[in-house]
């Protein structure tokens, strides 16, 4: 076990000293440093399942996340997120967590709500709270835009987003696993095999879990795919809860996770092969 553990610290060792060698160079650094954060990588996928109702089909989810607001990640780009969500004229928008990187620190709070509050949805905007989001007086500050920005943070619970022909699915949010109070079992409880049934949680891992309920998708974020990969070697680093499932789609017979790898950076405002993206996904319905 031990030999086993030195010899993933000496790869794990190995692979962090190229990259850094990597880093150092000025090419390298550059592109990692000011060229891949600001790229944009848009993700279009089409849910099938014979559990969306007529009404729903071809309606869009278009999903953000982990925009981590700083110095790094700035309000102009927020307006073009913004501008660009609202290209693809969504039906519902999904917010998986960690808006700002300190909220507890972030001067320009207020300069959030008019972008985030521009984003049109007619069926609604949802978000639920990410691990920088909660804290102190910062999950105060988070609810607070959310609410004044028109999105529905969902803590623990769930919401049924409705036609006006009574068909209906569902939609519920999980508690940070990290710094809140996750419940799985009050999350889902108005989940039933016959719904379709969409989770959001910031920690794609929360699967491990969720996987095990009445749940069709799950949408996450929290990973950054990584945020800085090597190739035929992926993510250097993954943070807690985002070891398992670390970017796109994973598909479990009909039930689906996907990974978001985010907008903005943490801890370093670096990104290498691993593009900020926004995901775009389209509902379909099948005859059973």
């Amino acid at each position: 076990m031990n030999k086993k553990m030195s010899r993933r610290l000496f790869l794990k060792s190995f692979l962090s000293f190229t990259a850094a060698g990597f880093f150092c160079s000025i090419g390298g650094y550059s592109y990692a440093r000011y060229l891949e954060p600001k790229l944009l990588d848009i993700q279009e996928l089409e849910l099938i399942s014979p559990k969306i109702p007529t009404g729903f089909n071809g309606m869009k989810i278009v999903q953000f996340s982990d925009t981590h607001l700083s110095e790094y990640y700035s309000i102009s780009q927020l307006a073009e997120i913004k501008d660009t969500i609202n290209g693809f004229t969504p039906d519902l928008v999904v917010f998986t967590g960690d808006l700002m990187d300190d909220p507890l620190h972030y001067s320009r709070t207020e300069e959030i709500i008019p972008h985030l509050e521009d984003i049109k949805a007619p069926l609604g905007k949802y978000a639920v709270y990410g691990n920088h989001d909660h804290g102190g007086y910062g999950s105060d500050i988070y609810a607070e835009i959310l609410k004044r920005s028109g999105f529905k943070v969902l803590k623990n619970e769930s919401e049924k987003v409705s036609l006006l022909d009574g068909s209906y699915i569902n939609i519920a949010g999980l508690d940070d696993l990290i710094l809140g109070r996750p419940d799985y079992q009050k999350t889902v409880r108005s989940f039933t095999p016959n719904t379709y049934n969409i989770l959001i949680a910031h920690e794609p891992d929360a699967w491990i879990q969720a996987k095990k309920l009445h749940i069709d998708l799950q949408l996450s974020g929290h990973s950054h795919g990584g945020q800085i990969q090597l190739p035929l070697y992926g993510p250097l680093i993954t943070p807690p809860y985002a070891d398992k499932y670390t970017e796109g789609l994973y598909e479990f017979g009909s039930k689906k996770l996907y990974v978001n790898r985010g907008l903005g950076t943490t801890r370093l405002p670096f990104r290498f092969l691993s593009v900020p993206e926004l995901t775009v996904f389209t509902l379909k319905g099948v005859s059973t």
